[in-house]
């Protein structure tokens, strides 16, 4: 058995980025969250916005609104 603490630095926190951002800061804020790329989440973007005949334009801008920014 291990003996798990939990820490505060421990735990991954969602956050819009104040430095790898191109418009919200959304697409890198989420990459850093899900530790990959920001550009694979900014093409799997543009590509959702075509397949999906824009329906992914309100869920990022939902997105922009509900995720905090990062703290300076």
């Amino acid at each position: 058995m291990t003996n798990s603490v939990y820490t505060p630095e421990a735990t991954k926190k969602l956050r819009r980025s104040r430095t790898d951002k191109m418009l919200t800061g959304v697409c890198g804020g989420w990459a850093t969250y899900l530790g990959i790329d920001a550009n694979v989440l900014r093409i799997g973007l543009v590509a959702a916005v075509f397949l999906s005949v824009g329906i992914a334009i309100p869920i990022y801008v939902a997105a922009a609104i509900l995720t905090p920014e990062e703290d300076a």
